[in-house]
């Protein structure tokens, strides 16, 4: 299932999850530091959900309040309550 999740508070804009019940198919970022989103996005493909939010919450970059990893979270959190 293709879930998208517009991002606030950082550079990434928007995050398309493609799920498998909880586990992690893909996930691509737009916007954002393309290298590291990438490597992200790598690292926790065949994942579960719940075992990456775990990890990922409450990341902030620089003085900012939030990340694009913790973004994510929240991306895997809203998918996970509509599903």
């Amino acid at each position: 299932m293709r879930f998208e999740y517009h991002t606030e508070g950082t550079c990434s804009r928007n995050i398309i999850l493609d799920m498998d019940g909880d586990t992690i198919e893909n996930v691509q970022f737009i916007g954002g530091c393309n290298g590291n989103l990438k490597g992200i996005s790598s690292l926790i493909k065949g994942q579960k959900a719940q075992d990456v939010i775990d990890r990922v919450k409450g990341i902030k970059c620089g003085p900012k309040s939030t990340s694009c990893p913790d973004q994510l979270a929240l991306a895997l959190e809203a998918y996970l309550s509509q599903k």
